[in-house]
């Protein structure tokens, strides 16, 4: 097995998250009257954020029929308040080695790609603000709300294969720092799934999900990969 493609995912995994996401989360929740804590937000870090929220609304308010209103208000409200943050906020930075380790597997004709459970709108100020809508060691980009399905399913590591032109899953990486990252990865046939301390679980959350690997730093990851 050779690896030709590693999928990133973003917050927490590549680029810093000190915990904006969740603030954000609860705060839109709290908007509309549900109160939700931190850990019931970090359980569903990673799906597309509209996903997550209806998780969340269906363990609050079951079996209220024809929730999408109160759904599309809070990711109306989070989306917002998200792309605000990231155009302005300070401290807004890549992980440590996160350039220097996609440098690395491009230098050894690997490709590099970052896939997201946030959608494009809020996905841009990111790479903007980092100099990453430009950088040469990034080779593609896809964002939840451009396939069929976010995470768990395959879709978005399916779509990067296909323009990337790889054939086989077995030759592609999956890192990432939650449990829907390490499902993707597994549901897509990827030959290797590993996962990251950085973001939303510990370690001891991620091995209930047996990824092939859990590393404490991105430094560790070309040395599995190579």
């Amino acid at each position: 097995m050779a690896i030709e493609l590693v999928v990133f995912d973003i917050a927490g995994t590549t680029v810093t998250d000190k915990g904006n996401i969740n603030d954000f989360f609860r705060k839109a929740f709290s908007n509309v009257g549900i109160a939700v804590d931190a850990a019931e937000v970090d359980e569903v870090m990673g799906y597309r954020k509209r996903d997550a929220i209806q998780i969340i609304v269906d363990r609050y308010m079951p079996g209220l029929e024809n929730n999408d209103e109160i759904v599309d208000n809070i990711h109306e409200d989070f989306t917002r308040n998200m792309v605000a943050f990231y155009e302005t906020c300070e401290g807004l930075s890549p992980l440590p080695f996160a350039e220097k380790v996609f440098l690395e597997l491009q230098n050894n004709k690997i490709n590099v790609a970052l896939n997201t459970g946030f959608t494009r709108v809020i996905t841009e100020p990111i790479l903007k603000r980092l100099g990453w809508d430009t950088a040469s060691f990034i080779d593609a980009v896809i964002c939840s709300d451009e396939v069929p399905e976010g995470r768990p399913h395959p879709y978005m590591i399916q779509q990067l294969m296909e323009k990337l032109a790889i054939k086989y899953a077995e030759n592609v990486a999956k890192v990432g720092d939650t449990k829907v990252d390490i499902e993707e990865g597994q549901n897509a046939g990827c030959g290797m799934v590993v996962a990251v301390t950085t973001g939303a679980y510990t370690k001891e959350q991620l091995i209930r999900y047996k990824p092939d690997h859990i590393i404490d730093s991105l430094l560790l990851l070309p040395s599995l990969i190579l």
